[in-house]
């Protein structure tokens, strides 16, 4: 390929653009910085500086020329703020696939920045789809917390009728802390009324796994990581942000207990997950786990020739964690722990062939393993006044998220030549 001159402007403008696109879709920071440089060096910036934070990115250029490409000297300076909003890891995916198309020399300035205006107007996932995937996420999932074929079917129910109401009236028309709590309010109301009717025998288990796909999966995890690759400041933010979608589905759990006790005079009472011998199979979980990690790789925008092997990374989370509780006699907080490192080995031994970031394949991975349960009932029985069980739930919940956590950070922790022989990182 003919070298050309480019501006230091130029390079840094088209660095720039990657780095929105990455982080507006929830990319970790240190891919951003990692990726917005590989593409300032390919083109010869070595004077580029990105600082990176959870919402916004500054992008500095000191005088000098653009050493490798010959252009003139210049200085560039520039702000961005990219506030928190959905995810599409398609994005990610494709803003990856072209940093290394820049470092082999295959793509020149012109055609990054003609890619990347492509990426960032590519439509997410029909609105259809994501409506499915919602409705199966949770009926996926309400098997997975051995909700019966009935409670399955209730919560596919409300989960179809969810994804229709977040798509096309709360995430247009709301704000993001009022669309949650009317998130939860409505889906929890739902729940309420098809258990009332007969329609599902368990309310509980209908409940915890309507309520997964309005856990923020993605801040969750990238905070953990941020904080692992000490960005302390981009950490707490994400981390901020998750706690503050777990306070909204708090709100709108404990207002829909509220609304039908003052309708039907008295707060519903419910004594704990039934765990019903219908899904309890080994391969009814396994196949629940799959199908639920499926529809949250939808939901998160992956691409649909990624499906089946995050299904798997899922399936095999969760039946590592089961058969630890099952025929080990291991706490819910020591399965979670050994689950997710066994989750996240599967994730970056996986990014290698596929020339995908790990990020995608271990947050979908690890939605089995969340703690919806335990925020529920600390939730519920918080409303009901028993402050004794639900700092039992509350605080069962945190170890659940602890040991998450410890289980990304030792396995990201281990050097990348153990995953690939190449030192990309992924």
């Amino acid at each position: 390929m003919k070298e050309q001159k480019y501006e230091l402007s130029e390079v840094l403008e088209v660095a720039s653009e990657a780095g929105h696109i990455l982080l507006e879709n929830g990319a970790e920071i240190s891919r951003v910085e990692d990726i917005m440089s590989r593409i300032a060096n390919h083109f010869g910036v070595d004077s580029g500086n990105f600082f990176v934070l959870s919402n916004g990115i500054f992008t500095t250029g000191n005088s000098g020329k653009v050493a490798k490409a010959g252009g003139q000297a210049s200085t560039y300076a520039n702000v961005e703020f990219i506030p928190i909003r959905g995810v599409q890891f398609s994005k990610v995916r494709a803003v990856n696939q072209l940093s290394y198309d820049i470092v082999a020399g295959r793509c020149t300035l012109e055609e990054a920045r003609e890619r990347l205006h492509r990426i960032r107007t590519s439509p997410p996932k029909p609105v259809w789809e994501q409506v499915l995937a919602t409705g199966l996420g949770a009926g996926g999932f309400c098997a997975v917390f051995d909700g019966g074929f009935m409670d399955c079917a209730a919560a596919l129910v409300v989960g179809l009728l969810l994804g229709v109401w977040m798509l096309l009236v709360s995430s247009r028309y709301l704000s993001k802390i009022v669309g949650g709590i009317s998130n939860a309010l409505l889906a929890n109301l739902l729940c309420i009324a098809l258990w009332r009717i007969g329609f599902a025998e368990s309310l509980s288990n209908v409940i915890i796994a309507v309520m997964m796909p309005l856990v923020p999966g993605v801040p969750f995890v990238n905070g953990v990581r941020d904080l692992a690759n000490s960005d302390y400041l981009a950490g707490l933010t994400r981390l901020t942000d998750a706690m503050l979608g777990f306070f909204c589905i708090a709100m709108g759990v404990t207002a829909s207990f509220l609304l039908d006790g003052a309708v039907f005079g008295g707060m519903v009472r419910l004594h704990g997950i039934i765990d019903n011998p219908q899904t309890d199979p080994y391969l009814i979980q396994a196949f629940a786990s799959f199908l639920g990690t499926v529809a949250f790789a939808c939901l998160y925008g992956v691409d649909r020739v990624q499906y089946v092997s995050m299904g798997i990374i899922g399936a095999l989370g969760w039946m590592a964690y089961l058969l630890l509780v099952r025929q080990a006699g291991a706490t819910a907080p020591v399965a979670s722990l050994f689950a997710a490192m066994l989750v996240c080995l599967m994730a970056r031994a996986l990014a290698v062939p596929a020339r995908c970031p790990a990020q995608l394949f271990l947050i979908c991975g690890l939605f089995t393993m969340v703690p919806g349960a335990g925020i529920f009932w600390s939730t519920y029985y918080l409303t009901a006044g028993d402050l004794t069980m639900a700092s039992s739930f509350g605080f069962t919940a945190i170890k659940v998220a602890v040991a998450i956590v410890l289980g990304i950070v030792f396995v990201m922790e281990l050097p990348q030549r153990l995953f690939s022989r190449k030192p990309a990182a992924h």
